[in-house]
């Protein structure tokens, strides 16, 4: 925390949204003050976990803003720059969506004081930009200060020029760059797809054509740099440049005796190249098919799935070791949780890739790894228990700052994507596919993860394209670790239950999860909440937010469904009662849910669906800029899965059990009967 809050400091923040600002005039000493006093509130709060007061921060950050136009100060720009900075790197993660807004606020600020800079403040907005950068708010080669001028005249047009030159600029970011490879995006607007095709040159050669918005480059070379040129046609639109890491050796699996033939067994030389690789090195999986089991990941590795490369895992389950679910420690004090299903801690056959315990490792490539799975072998039966259950494709357990690109994985087993009490992964351009009737092959799920990043992935699959979890009673009781700060950007999602779903293991809380330009196309829900009495105290949803979303031909784009019928007494009245029960430490709860800018096509069943608790209603739930029409030859469905829920077609918004609504322009088009019904909702905005 850069900035130490003082109790006495707090309490000279106004608590109304005018309260700072009531003079006609402007002194640089409000800005100065400002400068001191937002950031120390943004980490009081931060520090206390609150969320009172921020929407008061925002309003007036608003007005200072205001106050900017008013008075013609390069000086009081660069304050109000700085001040912004300082609030963002001190604010919590709980604040995202403001967050959003005072990144904005730098950009246009930061833009108009580049046209009025001198040479006095042209160290000042370099040392802002410069940081920025590194909070990654923005190019900072789109608001490059050049040489030249004095403030002046014809320092002024300099400026202008080259902010006029750039109107058609487009930003283009660097997500991940290794020894060999690197990734980018292109933020045209485009949601998965850019709105044009690009050509991607790498130093004057063209390297790919792409009409996508995350761009993966491959075939680097280490310690080098690149600019990488954006063209749409021959018309330049936007670059970036980037230099590769340090390379020490190559591992070629080949020279550890795998053949990649398809037949021989090729677990042990590919594992012996894992453990025998150094720091800062890369192992090659060159074309071929590699037959394998499980292998194990150490800390520090990069293992490059070549184009032609798969792995192709074995399906008998005597090949594979076991994870068992609890080892208690020596004295009994506590215990080693290596194997989980379904948020218990039950044995399982060890993941396809695994990894335990390890940190900084990165899996890429244009590669394929493939679970083999079919209703010959994993899929037949899947429901029975025989001991241990299924492998995932990928599986890590207390792991950290792992990163797996670009490949293609498909046919898993069970959940294809399986990061388990881990944090700092980045899951980014994959493919994961799976066939639409494979069981329990959910996409991504994360459980008891934090600062999860999930971006540009394909999913198509047999169940929820992503499940973010916290583990059923046992595990989210025990060590109450929610799932949180997780963001899902620029993914596509078809064929599956959810698209993104929450719960219903989720007895640790889910928090500050974000989902925005993303495409959901053809799946039975877009949110997707589960969960249900006895998820417990600690089953805390709170700051789910999904924004600028695509959704053509989902049965239903929200659904929240506080009666979610799973677990043998799914069914019973305690779970199922509509009537109101004492809230007790059974209790779980929902707090706020935030979606904005969707355009939802061709629904089915109902545009929305929120099924609160009676004894713990939904807190806040808001609704702006939505549009909502319906198929033409919509199916019929329940739109939850609880009892008593009724099959239905084209119906429109139902909420029940809500403290507060909020509808700002929500349009529902074609739906059979009201466009909003609503039951025990205490204000509707």
């Amino acid at each position: 925390m850069g900035i130490q809050w003082k109790a006495e400091q707090i309490k000279q923040l106004p608590r109304r949204a005018d309260g700072l600002f009531e003079t006609d005039t402007v002194d640089e000493n409000l800005f100065r003050a400002a400068g001191i006093l937002f950031p120390v509130y943004a980490a009081y709060e931060t520090d206390h976990n609150g969320k009172e007061g921020y929407p008061d921060l925002l309003a007036q950050m608003r007005i200072l803003q205001g106050e900017l136009k008013r008075e013609d100060s390069l000086e009081n720009r660069v304050l109000f720059l700085s001040c912004l900075l300082e609030t963002i790197e001190n604010i919590s993660p709980q604040l995202y969506e403001y967050y959003r807004e005072l990144a904005d606020m730098f950009k246009t600020v930061m833009g108009e004081a580049i046209l009025k800079w001198d040479r006095e403040a042209k160290e000042q907005l370099q040392g802002l930009l410069k940081r920025a950068g590194e909070l990654c708010l923005l190019s900072v080669d789109r608001y490059e200060i050049v040489p030249g001028g004095t403030g002046g005249e014809h320092g002024r047009e300099t400026v202008e020029s080259r902010v006029s030159e750039g109107k058609n600029h487009l930003e283009v970011r660097t997500v991940m760059v290794t020894s060999r490879n690197a990734v980018i995006e292109i933020a045209d607007g485009g949601k998965f797809y850019s709105r044009a095709e690009y050509h991607i040159l790498l130093n004057g050669r063209e390297a790919v054509t792409t009409e996508r918005t995350i761009v993966s480059l491959y075939d680097l070379k280490p310690d080098t740099e690149y600019q990488v040129e954006v063209l749409e046609g021959t018309e330049k639109r936007g670059r970036v440049e980037l230099r590769t890491a340090h390379e020490f050796v190559t591992l070629d699996v080949r020279r550890f005796g795998a053949r990649g033939d398809g037949v021989q067994d090729d677990t042990h030389a590919i594992q012996a190249a894992i453990l025998a690789c150094p720091k800062d090195s890369r192992i090659l999986i060159p074309a071929g098919t590699y037959r394998i089991t499980s292998l194990f990941l150490k800390s520090h590795v990069r293992i490059e799935l070549a184009q032609g490369a798969e792995l192709k895992a074995f399906t008998e389950p005597d090949r594979f070791p076991v994870f068992p679910g609890i080892i208690e420690s020596f004295d009994g004090s506590e215990e080693y949780n290596p194997g989980s299903w379904e948020g218990n801690p039950l044995p399982m056959y060890t993941g396809i890739v695994c990894g335990m315990g390890v940190e900084d490792v990165v899996i890429y490539g244009r590669g394929t790894i493939n679970g083999n799975a079919s209703r010959e072998n994993w899929w037949k039966n899947p429901k029975d228990y025989k001991e241990v259950f299924r492998p995932r494709l990928f599986f890590v357990n207390g792991c950290r700052n792992v990163t797996l690109q670009g490949v293609t994985c498909c046919n898993s087993p069970a959940w294809t994507l399986h990061p388990y009490f881990s944090e700092d992964l980045k899951f980014i351009d994959l493919n994961v596919l799976n066939p639409a009737d494979s069981p329990n092959t959910d996409g991504c799920d994360p459980e008891s993860c934090r600062n999860v990043e999930i971006l540009g992935v394909r999913f198509s699959l047999g169940d929820d394209c992503i499940a973010v979890k916290s583990g059923k009673i046992y595990m989210g009781r025990k060590y109450k670790t929610p799932s949180e700060n997780i963001r899902i950007r620029q993914c596509l999602m078809e064929n599956g239950h959810g698209a993104v779903t929450v719960g219903s293991e989720m007895a640790g809380g889910v928090r500050n999860l974000i989902v925005e330009d993303c495409i959901f196309r053809h799946t039975d829900r877009g949110l997707r909440v589960k969960t249900r009495r006895g998820r417990g105290k600690d089953a805390v949803l709170d700051n789910i937010i999904f924004r600028r979303l695509e959704l053509d031909h989902v049965m239903t784009p929200l659904v929240v469904n506080s009666f979610y019928f799973c677990d043998p007494d799914g069914k019973t009245s305690y779970v199922q009662s509509r009537e109101p029960y004492p809230v007790d430490e059974r209790t779980p709860s929902i707090r706020k849910l935030v979606f904005e800018d969707m355009e939802c096509t061709n629904c089915h069943v109902a545009a929305a669906y929120f099924d609160g608790l009676p004894e713990q209603k939904i807190q806040e739930i808001v609704m702006r800029n939505i549009s909502v029409s319906y198929a033409e030859d919509p199916k019929c469905d329940v739109p939850a899965m609880s009892v008593g829920v009724p099959r239905s077609s084209r119906r429109g918004l139902y909420a029940r059990n809500v403290s507060k609504l909020t509808l700002d322009h929500v349009v529902i088009e074609g739906q059979d009967g009201e466009a909003f019904e609503t039951e025990g909702v205490d204000e509707i905005l």
